[in-house]
């Protein structure tokens, strides 16, 4: 050692406790899940989740997909073998507590997704989606609007005026935007 680095380790002392090192916060989707999550579970919502590597016949079949759908192609879904592939909507989880639970319930189903997306400024293969629905005896559409009108206030703030107008997706029905 040089004399420097000598007189350098004389002065220290190696018996005080060692420098604490941060270790970091929650990644900004973490925290906004979470901040998701507990805003359902205000509204009294249960959160459930499923896998990430899904079954074809609960990804597609189960959800009453045609075996033509567009979506079950190679070009736009993640397979892994002829069962099982990377899950595309968080919808699989939807069946999954359909079967586990009996009416009444209000379920959060969020997670992370997969498809095959050219990644650009709006589109990655991978990204997080959040599903909420309920099964109750006179649930009405009135109650839908409710939720997603609470949800927005309550994530982007109370002042929030939120517009709900009737839409066609063909894989639900009755639809609206928000």
């Amino acid at each position: 050692l040089n004399a420097k680095k000598a007189a350098d380790l004389k002065e220290m002392d190696l018996t005080l406790p060692p420098y604490v090192i941060s270790k970091g916060t929650l990644h900004p989707l973490t925290m906004t899940m979470q901040e998701i999550n507990s805003i359902f579970m205000r509204m009294g919502f249960a959160i459930e989740e499923g896998p990430e590597i899904e079954e074809a016949k609960y990804n597609f079949t189960m959800l009453n997909f045609p075996e033509d759908h567009p979506a079950m192609d190679m070009h736009d879904t993640f397979h892994i073998d002829d069962k099982y592939l990377l899950r595309t909507h968080t919808s699989p989880i939807q069946i999954r507590a359909m079967q586990n639970r009996k009416p009444p319930f209000k379920i959060v189903a969020p997670g992370r997704v997969y498809r095959r997306d050219a990644v650009d400024a709006s589109h990655s293969p991978v990204f997080h989606q959040v599903e909420a629905f309920m099964v109750d005896e006179n649930v009405r559409f009135s109650d839908l609007k409710g939720v997603l009108d609470t949800f927005a206030k309550e994530i982007f703030g109370g002042q929030l005026k939120t517009r709900f107008r009737p839409s066609f997706f063909p894989f639900t029905e009755p639809s609206a935007e928000v």
